[in-house]
């Protein structure tokens, strides 16, 4: 059986699944978590990232001001529901201990390697490319040199190093909306020099969901099976652009090979706090936390551009039904170069 590699975490937020549900995730009954208007300079928080932190958890919070421009926001949270929000924005100084302010910031992903906490976040760099900052106790940010040139979005560092090197998702792109996107993967000794780029994923393995773009979501989850990462999927309608959720397992040893790739979409926009927003049809998983112990996976995803919500997993469903509706598009299963 399936089995997450890593810590106990027995406070995590969690509901059984409902009675009658087929489907291997499940939503939270009280969704969204963060509804409009949470703190008084921004509008909306969504597609944002927890960890655990010091018995209770912490999470860096996409907030979009009401100026019209995003920025990070640092949050607590005793059970990973009730968030506490602070008011301002997350202060960065650069390694000389200098402000060094991003002009805009969003989609955070935060991981802890070793004793340090990473946060990589879309920033501006003469268009979108890819911010990473550091902290040890969420009250000084150092932020770091941006790792690639632009454009570049949806980057998602892994949980340890790899054979030595760290390890780094991203989604090349362009400089607007962005109509296409594979998931890359880069290695680097040092968190400075980025090298040894592989292909991981291309877009429309199979099924539409996933035809015009796909991007990385939360960081990736190591299990007895492989690494667990959640992505998004993006199909072009005749009404606009839909985000749906999708997974994948990844070689433990060499992850640019995808193993297992979900043929059908996870988690789709049908709740109306995932199709009406102020951008419509949007489910944009963004952090997870999960328990070695039971299994459990809570997953954190913004929706509609406008809230956070939560849906739910286990490691023992969710490995299984990955495996058993697979389909890998050309390139997937081998270290594309």
């Amino acid at each position: 059986m399936a089995e997450i590699i890593g810590s106990a975490l027995p406070n995590i937020p969690w509901q059984d699944k409902p009675d009658g549900i087929q489907d291997v995730v499940w939503r939270h009954n009280a969704n969204p978590i963060v509804d409009w208007n949470p703190i008084p300079a921004a509008s909306r928080i969504f597609n944002s990232a927890v960890i655990p932190y010091e018995g209770g958890f912490i999470g860096v919070f996409r907030a979009e001001h009401k100026h019209g421009m995003p920025n990070l926001h640092l949050g607590r949270s005793e059970d990973g529901l009730k968030w506490e929000i602070e008011h301002e924005a997350i202060v960065w100084k650069d390694e000389a201990g200098e402000p060094y302010q991003p002009n805009y910031a969003y989609d955070p992903r935060v991981v802890q390697i070793e004793d340090m906490y990473y946060i990589i976040w879309c920033t501006d760099f003469g268009g979108a490319a890819l911010g990473l900052g550091m902290t040890r106790d969420f009250r000084e940010f150092v932020r770091l040199e941006n790792p690639f040139i632009p454009f570049n979005r949806n980057g998602v560092l892994f949980p340890r190093t790899i054979n030595g090197k760290y390890v780094l998702l991203s989604r090349p792109s362009d400089s607007g909306h962005t109509p296409f996107g594979d998931i890359y993967l880069s290695e680097s000794p040092d968190m400075v020099h980025w090298g040894h780029h592989r292909k991981v994923m291309s877009k429309a393995a199979a099924g539409w969901w996933q035809d015009v773009k796909i991007g990385g979501g939360p960081a990736p989850i190591e299990t007895s099976e492989g690494w667990l990462i959640l992505y998004h999927g993006v199909v072009g309608t005749c009404n606009g652009l839909v985000y749906s959720m999708g997974a994948a397992i990844l070689d433990l040893d060499i992850p640019s090979k995808v193993l297992y790739r979900t043929r059908d979409y996870l988690l789709t926009p049908e709740k109306n706090y995932e199709a009406v927003g102020f951008v419509p049809n949007v489910v944009f998983p963004c952090a997870t936390l999960q328990d070695a112990a039971t299994g459990r996976i809570a997953i954190y995803y913004g929706a509609a551009d406008t809230y956070v919500a939560v849906a739910y997993t286990t490691i023992q469903e969710l490995i299984p039904y990955i495996k058993a509706n697979s389909a890998l598009a050309p390139g997937d299963g081998i270290d594309f170069r």
